[in-house]
């Protein structure tokens, strides 16, 4: 058995990986060292995963934990500790797996880069930052990993530091999502506070497990942990590029493309969700009748945590989806349907199937990352190009990339049935009309799978289908075995994997909410919503196809697209993301501007000038102060002293060194001794 009290071992291989990646020298052998430790790293990782996954699944509902005490204040013990559950397994897994291959996939893509062992030292110190943070037991540990996933995120989106829309993106990742991290910050001192713990499982006494103190309501009628869930949800909202925070997600595909795909597929934004679904007995504490806590519940207060979470999702999935549409660029293609998908999973966690949330990011780790490794050995083969109107008839050039991006393709538009990301997809669409609060998110959900299916097919006629349009295009070929050899695994595992919750899903609800049996709703429960699901994915297909691939295939890199010609107002929009960038800067950045102007001339007029008037007046009174020592206190000491002085010369010069003028006045002396001495007897 694989017990919790080892399972650091897991995060600290790719730890000890970057440690070892800072002492590297720049070129030379550095490149291969770096990445064979990073590759082992995450080999012995998953492997250590493997286990951790089996004993956890031996008995799903036991939280098996290791804490030890880290610091003591004042009379209090700070705990920290870790954790082995069927949540924590399954994410170790796809996460070690989904990133192994990344690196690997690094190996070519980073060949010619002479800071690729660098790049390989922050890959390691992101990974270990993500598996630290899936394997806490505690809040407090869970947020260090946090920030250190930031910290790596910030590191790696701006590896090209000196092309500046990278070092851009970079800065704009790490403020945008430390504005969600305040909230995390504020509500685990809340929690702290309220509840004295911030461990998660502690034999009964973690505050996932004693809750009493959180159901209390405050005045304002929100229940504490209602106030507390949704400051931890700020910080998955910056996190998982959540509206409004989405901002920087789009971004971050200036990196090169494995940090794209590890930052968009396995790691960063999965992190925001994983947060939700750990903490979600505390989120759906308000939901709830707890022992001792104010039965008149729904009279104290009408707003919950999960709605919020509902609400928001259904918002990012629509919105992702929408601007996908009217993208160019075959990255912040993909990086809005990350922005969709994450969506999909808040959605999913807001209407109270978090498991289902889990299993979409299971399948969407795979899918994701083999669309954007995919769209890296496009761009690798296509000399950088990264505008699908200039590709082009890559289908016949790169046979391999092609088959395996279209499997990623099938599964992200949900085509069924035997791509995982349907299954995924069916269970939150189920999971969102059965919600009894609204029936809104899951129309929303519906008309995102239409416009997923249809940029996804916009994107595959453009690059793959048609002829080569630029030169670029033309003289592409297939990548080396080290790309390709990773999108074919992750191909299989985009099919393979939706196999673990098919033909009914409920088997991975049953593992992640802890019972030995399987038990829950099956898809097939309600066949009329599925078959409505599947007639919106072969609408969406059908239209994309019908319009980029059997009506109007692009025979030039300058023609517009077709939904530009009928609709330029709509597609320019859309195409700059509904404004929301210059919206920001309209107001908030004009705010910090101001801020920014006040504060400088605050500091500039305002408080300089209060530090020059107490320099003056201070040199004021050194002044004062000089003259009335000089003349007053110190007069009569100085004249004594230089009469004194005088005295001194005076007597001085009496001692001449001259021994015949000592003699010559010791017997003048003598001889006035002499006479002094007879006018004495004398009288």
């Amino acid at each position: 058995m694989f017990s919790a009290k080892y399972i650091w071992l897991i995060p600290l291989l790719p730890l000890l990986s970057a440690v070892l990646g800072t002492f590297l020298p720049r070129g030379g052998k550095s490149r291969a060292i770096a990445s064979a430790a990073a590759i082992l790293s995450m080999g012995i990782g998953f492997v250590l995963s493997c286990l951790a996954l089996r004993s956890a699944l031996v008995d799903p509902a036991a939280h098996d934990t290791w804490n030890f005490r880290w610091l003591d204040f004042g009379g209090v013990t700070l705990q920290l500790g870790f954790l082995n559950d069927p949540l924590a397994a399954f994410m170790l897994v796809m996460v070690t797996f989904v990133g192994a291959l990344i690196f690997i996939f690094s190996t070519g893509y980073m060949k010619e880069d002479p800071n690729a062992a660098k790049f390989f030292c922050y890959l390691s110190l992101f990974a270990a930052a993500m598996l630290g943070l899936i394997v806490s037991n505690s809040l407090l540990l869970l947020f260090v990993c946090w920030e250190l996933v930031g910290l790596a995120s910030y590191l790696l989106i701006g590896f090209w530091f000196t092309k500046p829309s990278a070092a851009a993106a970079a800065k704009k990742a790490f403020i945008t999502t430390r504005i969600g991290d305040l909230g995390l910050l504020l509500g685990i001192c809340w929690l702290y506070n309220s509840g004295g713990t911030l461990l998660f499982y502690d034999g009964g006494n973690g505050f996932l497990e004693n809750t009493g103190a959180l159901a209390m309501i405050l005045p304002c009628g929100l229940m504490v942990s209602t106030a507390i869930g949704l400051l931890i949800f700020c910080g998955a909202v910056g996190k998982s590029g959540q509206f409004p925070l989405h901002v920087w997600l789009p971004d971050a595909m200036e990196g090169p493309t494995p940090v794209s795909a590890l930052i968009h597929a396995a790691t960063m934004v999965a992190a925001g969700v994983f947060l939700m679904a750990r903490v979600y007995p505390l989120m759906a504490l308000d939901e709830m009748l707890i022992p001792g806590a104010v039965h008149d519940f729904e009279s104290a207060t009408s707003f919950h945590a999960l709605g919020a979470v509902a609400i928001i999702g259904a918002i990012t999935a629509l919105f992702g989806a929408v601007v996908a549409v009217a993208q160019n660029d075959i990255k912040r293609i993909l990086a809005f349907s990350t922005v969709s998908q994450l969506g999909y999973m808040m959605l999913a966690i807001g209407v109270g199937a978090w498991p289902v949330a889990i299993f979409h990011l299971l399948t969407h780790a795979f899918f994701k990352a083999l669309l954007f490794l995919g769209a890296g050995s496009v761009i690798h083969a296509a000399h950088h190009e990264q505008d699908i109107r200039a590709l082009g008839g890559l289908g016949a050039r790169m046979k391999i990339t092609f088959a395996t991006f279209a499997v990623g393709m099938m599964a992200l538009a949900g085509v069924p049935f035997l791509f995982s990301g349907f299954w995924s997809k069916e269970g939150i669409l189920h999971a969102a009309h059965g919600w009894q609060v609204s029936q809104l998110p899951f129309y929303v959900a519906l008309i995102a799978v239409v416009l997923t299916a249809f940029y996804m097919t916009r994107l595959v006629c453009n690059v793959f289908f048609g002829k080569p349009r630029t030169h670029a295009a033309e003289h592409a070929h297939e990548n080396s075995a080290a790309m390709t050899m990773p999108l074919v695994l992750l191909a299989i595992c985009a099919i393979v994997v939706g196999f673990l919750g098919t033909p009914a899903w409920p088997w991975l609800q049953s593992m992640l909410e802890g019972a030995r049996e399987v038990h829950g709703h099956s898809i097939f429960a309600e066949p009329g919503l599925m078959i409505l699901s599947i007639l919106l994915v072969a609408l969406g297909i059908g239209a994309g196809a019908a319009l980029y691939y059997f009506l109007r295939k692009r025979s030039a890199a300058s023609e517009p697209d077709p939904i530009e010609k009928a609709a330029p107002a709509l597609w320019n929009a859309l195409a700059n993301r509904l404004y929301f960038d210059e919206l920001y800067a309209a107001t908030f950045g004009r705010l910090l501007d101001a801020v920014a102007w006040l504060s400088d001339a605050f500091d500039r007029y305002i408080w300089g000038g209060m530090v020059n008037l107490v320099g003056g007046l201070g040199q004021f009174a050194g002044g004062v102060n000089r003259e009335f020592d000089e003349n007053t206190l110190n007069g009569g000491f100085d004249a004594a002293s230089e009469n004194l002085r005088k005295t001194g010369v005076a007597y001085s010069r009496a001692q001449t060194g001259d021994a015949h003028g000592y003699l010559r006045g010791i017997a003048l002396g003598f001889v006035g001794l002499v006479v002094i001495v007879i006018l004495i007897a004398a009288t």
